[in-house]
């Protein structure tokens, strides 16, 4: 009776089970024996590969797609968060001295990021140097000082446009040579103002395609015009 009810209660499990099951008999006893599936080499190789298919019509797809939009529509444009007109509202500066053609990034009395297209029509280049056009670094630091006029010339920081100067500078390093045809991106964030005195210190850093071109410290004088 044990037998009987041993072999009924295994075959109920086999049939619910996908897996094969054997019988077996030991001495009175009849067992029924779940032998695991197996898988073939074959079959795990052929899931190997369809899974290397899938991935490689997946990065064709944007290989194709990145192959298919002209270079000319990859790059989106610099954001503008102040033009010309409005840089010029409020630096004194005029040509062939101002130098930062866009705001990209503007906190009034923080920070500000401007960006200046250097062109082998700039002024500059016929003298420096006639072979071979680089941007002199001194125009570099007072196009960043520029930048950092832009942050500090605000009622609320109490610049005045009348009386407002470029007082120093200090461990000022350049990194790379600036030649026309590329884009300064200069960032200038307000590290210590003592109104007392009038006096805001700057760090500054300018970058040309992600990589630092020149860097350093800025001291600005201010007046109440």
């Amino acid at each position: 009776m044990a037998s009987t009810v041993f072999s009924q209660s295994l075959f109920s499990a086999q049939s619910s089970s996908p897996s094969p099951i054997s019988k077996k008999t030991i001495g009175n006893v009849s067992v029924f024996v779940k032998t695991p599936l197996s898988i073939s080499r074959s079959h795990v190789v052929s899931t190997n590969l369809r899974k290397t298919h899938k991935s490689f019509v997946a990065n064709s797809a944007k290989d194709s797609s990145s192959a298919e939009t002209p270079i000319e529509l990859q790059y989106p444009a610099f954001p503008s968060v102040m033009d010309i007109n409005q840089i010029r509202d409020i630096l004194p500066h005029r040509f062939p001295f101002l130098l930062v053609d866009r705001v990209i990034e503007y906190t009034p009395g923080v920070s500000a990021v401007g960006i200046k297209n250097v062109t082998i029509n700039d002024n500059f280049f016929p003298g420096h140097f006639p072979e071979r056009p680089i941007m002199p670094g001194v125009l570099m630091v007072e196009a960043m000082a520029q930048v950092g006029g832009l942050v500090m010339l605000q009622p609320e920081v109490g610049g005045s446009r009348e009386n407002f100067f470029f007082a120093g500078v200090d461990k000022v390093r350049f990194r790379k040579p600036v030649i026309a045809g590329d884009t300064l991106v200069m960032r200038m964030n307000l590290v210590k103002l003592q109104k007392r005195f009038g006096i805001a210190k700057m760090e500054g850093k300018t970058y040309v395609g992600g990589e630092v071109v020149c860097e350093g410290e800025f001291l600005m004088a201010m007046g109440s015009g």
